[in-house]
């Protein structure tokens, strides 16, 4: 019960915030400098693109990005107006707006390849596993990188759609990059990994069992970029400008793939090599309301939210 007390005061407090948050972009010279809440990683590739493409430029904006952890500090930050627009995967934003935060998705970022084993993401087992599919991971040890996320719920579905039961799947949190040493000491039975981490690990002997998101759905949307509905309403031409240009630098990215292989030099740490080998996720430019709807209701079958997903809430 405290525990729950102190969520909701943690929900209250965040409101409030929104409430007399300050924030906005800033504007000097005609160019609107917008604060944006990002990660170093494959998915954000077509945001960096985009401002090596000049598609912002051309629309009078600039970027101001600052890498963040994930959407425990993306979504705070965009409610409280420290950040404009933030990256986000689609379940923590279907969470928050439940809990009733004012979040709108104004972008795609990126979704499944929708080819099973040539995913951007996928579940992976050590060497001479016995798992040899979905449903024998049932009562296994399955490292996810976030407890009650996106990844625990595509696996469990995995799980299900191969005729296991997903209920009595033991979940533990840890961190990608110790993932593919985890799985090779077989300190786990399996683990959910995404690029660059899916490569590594099969290049260390790992085998990999399941496309996760691929088996939720074709076109799986995975992560988003949002903003709250404070800014859009103090920026309504600012928000379009932005959304253009993001449209635009998605579509480059999803049909320049040595583009993205480029561009992943400038703003992440993997090496020449690990680039060269990983796989790329699509990139949409339209968001889709269809996969998240069949992602909220796996959360709602699996208790991480009460009630059916308030998608047109979240999508504007």
């Amino acid at each position: 019960m405290r525990r729950k007390i102190l969520a909701l005061t943690g929900v209250a407090a965040l409101l409030a915030t929104a409430a007399c948050g300050g924030g906005g972009a800033a504007e000097k010279d005609g160019v609107t400098t917008l604060k944006i809440g990002s990660m170093p990683v494959v998915d954000t590739a077509a945001l960096h693109l985009g401002i090596d493409q000049g598609y912002f430029e051309d629309l009078g904006i600039k970027l101001d990005i600052t890498n963040v952890q994930g959407g425990a500090e993306a979504i705070p930050g965009v409610v409280s107006g420290d950040f404009d627009i933030a990256f986000s995967n689609v379940t923590s934003l279907i969470v928050a707006r439940e809990k009733g935060l004012p979040l709108k998705v104004i972008n795609n970022a990126v979704a499944s390849t929708g080819k099973q084993k040539d995913d951007f993401g996928g579940v992976v087992v050590p060497e001479g596993s016995p798992i040899t599919s979905a449903k024998d991971l049932a009562g296994k040890k399955v490292a996810v990188n976030t407890l009650k996320n996106i990844g625990d719920t595509t696996v469990r579905n995995s799980v299900r759609k191969d005729g296991g039961n997903p209920e009595d799947i033991e979940f533990v949190e840890m961190a990608f990059p110790d993932m593919p040493a985890a799985v090779e000491k077989k300190q786990v039975d399996a683990a959910w990994v995404v690029e660059p981490f899916l490569t590594m690990a099969l290049d260390g002997g790992a085998t990999e069992v399941a496309s996760n998101f691929v088996d939720t759905h074709e076109s799986l949307s995975v992560a988003v970029y949002f903003t709250s509905e404070k800014f859009l309403a103090e920026n309504p031409e600012v928000a379009k400008s932005f959304s253009t240009a993001m449209s635009e630098a998605q579509s480059y990215a999803q049909s320049h793939p040595e583009e993205v292989r480029r561009i992943l030099t400038t703003y992440t740490k993997m090496d020449q090599d690990l680039i060269e080998e990983i796989r790329l996720p699509n990139y949409p430019s339209q968001k889709d309301t269809e996969s998240a709807k069949v992602l909220g209701d796996l959360m709602k079958e699996d208790g991480l939210i009460e009630n059916e997903p308030k998608l047109d809430e979240l999508y504007q």
